[in-house]
């Protein structure tokens, strides 16, 4: 097999690109340019930045949530960090995400998906395309690092 995964992954990024321009190609009419739609869209050739596609075509609403390491801990406690009161948002990621809850506790709820439960001293790790809603139950601060 010629190329091996590099080969493959320009393969994917290049169809995610044209899934991106198509929807877009009527907006460069004269009568459709004010729907061209936003100026900030960022194409990133690394994995990272690649939606993590199921097998029927979707976006996956996989969060990962586990009990990290000391190591882990040690490399999170570098991350920036984010802190939120009590509330209720939508959210979607653009890019994968691992975060370190350091107090508090949320239910993540992705579209079409199950509700997760991410208390302190967890870390969980959100998949880049993914659409959800964030219910902070009690006010809490996070390391968190995209990638």
């Amino acid at each position: 097999h010629r190329g091996g995964p590099k080969t493959a992954m320009r393969g994917v990024l290049f169809l995610a690109l044209v899934a991106l321009v198509l929807p877009l190609a009527t907006a460069s009419t004269p009568a459709f340019a004010s729907l061209a739609g936003p100026t900030n869209l960022r194409l990133r050739t690394t994995k990272a930045y690649t939606p993590l596609r199921m097998s029927g075509g979707g976006v996956s609403t996989k969060i990962e949530v586990k009990q990290p390491t000391e190591e882990e801990k040690a490399k999170a406690q570098k991350w920036p960090t984010w802190g939120c009161e009590v509330s209720k948002f939508p959210w979607s990621y653009d890019q994968n995400e691992t975060c370190l809850l350091i107090t508090g506790e949320v239910t993540v709820t992705p579209n079409g998906g199950e509700p997760v439960e991410i208390k302190a001293g967890d870390m969980a790790t959100f998949p880049a395309g993914m659409s959800c809603t964030w219910d902070v139950k009690k006010t809490l601060s996070k390391h968190y690092n995209f990638f």
